[in-house]
């Protein structure tokens, strides 16, 4: 891939970023990322998500991998994550919990 390229994919991604942001309708999302990602691609995502959500909520690396059937590095990865500072994955925990 050359340079023009990724900087057209970078463009494309910020641009999609964007698009999303200003989009206040869930369903239309869901329709959407039906369009633009596979199943698998929407599985994957999800994951991801919900084991951010566990590891908040103290369930150990562990017992998330058992129950869901998930590598430890996939896990592993989504903590180091949540740790950052100025986590992206923590500010949209805040928000989630702020929609309960």
């Amino acid at each position: 891939m050359n340079e023009n390229d990724e900087e057209r994919l970078n463009d494309s991604y910020d641009e999609l970023c964007s698009l999303i942001a200003g989009v206040n309708d869930a369903a239309f999302l869901k329709e959407f990322f039906g369009c633009l990602f596979t199943p698998a691609e929407r599985k994957d995502f999800s994951e991801r998500w919900l084991l951010v959500k566990e590891i908040d909520a103290g369930v150990t690396q562990r017992e998330i991998a058992k129950k869901y059937n998930m590598s430890l590095c996939k896990i592993t990865r989504g903590s180091k994550e949540l740790r950052k500072e100025n986590s992206a994955f923590r500010k949209m925990l805040d928000i989630a919990e702020s929609k309960k």
